[in-house]
């Protein structure tokens, strides 16, 4: 289990390429890719999508892992358990229902 930074850092590791250029290729500063790959930053949709594009990844698989980082993270610090997950996966279903989004996790 590794985090949306540390599994964009290896993807870079494992194709040999320098920050530089994956972040010239985002067309981001070299240093705010560096802090994404630490998890100090945090990327947004089109990075996302660029680094799929870079590494040849899905690019719903990579935004799933951003997004279970940010609700680990959010839960993190918190005196709770995994009950509040399973509220949340409700809740998540209700809003879309509002919404008129059909669509299950």
């Amino acid at each position: 289990m590794e985090t949306f930074g540390e599994y964009i850092r290896q993807l870079r590791i494992d194709t040999g390429l320098p920050i530089r250029k994956i972040a010239a290729q985002l067309d981001i500063d070299s240093s705010l890719l560096s802090r994404i790959e630490r998890d100090e930053r945090q990327a947004n949709k089109d990075v996302i999508a660029g680094i799929a594009r870079i590494f040849n990844q899905n690019e719903q698989d990579l935004f799933q892992r951003f997004l279970s980082d940010q609700i680990a993270y959010k839960i993190l610090n918190e005196d709770v358990d995994i009950e509040v997950l399973k509220v949340a996966e409700q809740k998540v279903e209700y809003l879309k229902s509002k919404r008129g989004i059909n669509l299950s996790l």
